[in-house]
């Protein structure tokens, strides 16, 4: 994208909050009386992350795995690295990775094995947005927020080239 990029509100404020307690009610439901790891992946699911564990009313800890697969690009390469790991052991406890979007698969699918690796008693997603219509990998979504269109999404932590992260609500990227 090059020159000035316009956005375009697709999902508010509002909706954002309201799904985010949705989203955290089921968890908290889901997960009572077990030991709950929140893995977010960074850095554009840190500001979902952060909304939802303040809404989860039972126990958990939380941690952060940073890969990297986009750069400064629209498209996945599909080759993932891992930035940084997490500290915390994992082990017998119950992962839920927390994403901002899931569109080609390629990260979570890695992820996914990556934290299995790890000795987990399980391990979910949790992802904001889903954007089935670019999917080659195939992964299970525990916890969806949204499904949305294939256009380049930015706001409430995810970027373009670091740029929009601080929007409150989701827009859509256009030049």
């Amino acid at each position: 994208m090059s020159g000035r990029i316009r956005i375009k509100k697709l999902i508010s404020r509002q909706r954002l909050q309201k799904r985010v307690s949705q989203l955290a009610g089921r968890i908290s439901k889901d997960h009572k009386g077990k030991k709950l790891v929140l893995v977010g992946i960074l850095k554009g699911a840190f500001v979902f992350l952060s909304d939802l564990l303040r809404q989860i009313k039972v126990p958990v800890e939380i941690d952060f795995i940073q890969v990297s697969s986009y750069g400064a690009s629209h498209r996945s390469s599909g080759i993932i690295k891992i930035k940084k790991d997490i500290d915390l052991s994992v082990v017998g406890k119950h992962v839920l990775l927390v994403e901002d979007i899931v569109d080609y698969g390629y990260t979570m699918d890695y992820l996914l094995r990556f934290l299995k690796a790890k000795k987990p008693r399980s391990v979910n997603v949790c992802a904001l947005l889903d954007k089935p219509s670019r999917r080659v990998v195939d992964v299970p979504i525990a916890y969806r927020g949204f499904i949305v269109p294939d256009k380049f999404v930015v706001g409430y932590g995810l970027d373009f080239a670091e740029k929009f992260r601080n929007l409150d609500h989701i827009a859509i990227t256009g030049s």
